[in-house]
């Protein structure tokens, strides 16, 4: 597991609720619990919220390399055309 601490790095000094909520609770107690779910999972699922609400700035790139160090690759888990479909999924006007 890897220890994250970017909320108490960047936020201590004037949020330092919200740094603890981001590294004690968002990173500490629930994006550690690979039992529950995979960090690979955990990737595509992190992606699938970004691309659906329509985040598409360093944040994504950002969770995109970290996707492929958690093993999200072409294969078994085909990103493009899974991305494709969400990204066409998401657009307003594909929904009734």
């Amino acid at each position: 597991m890897i220890k994250q601490t970017a909320g108490r790095d960047a936020f201590n000094d004037f949020a330092p609720k919200f740094a603890e909520l981001n590294d004690d609770v968002l990173f500490g107690e629930i994006w550690s619990r690979e039992d529950k779910l995979s960090l690979k999972l955990r990737s595509v699922v992190t992606i699938s919220t970004l691309i659906g609400k329509g985040i598409v700035d360093s944040s994504l790139k950002y969770h995109l390399e970290s996707a492929r160090k958690n093993g999200v690759t072409r294969i078994p888990c085909p990103v493009i055309p899974w991305m494709s479909q969400l990204a066409l999924s998401s657009i307003p006007w594909s929904t009734p």
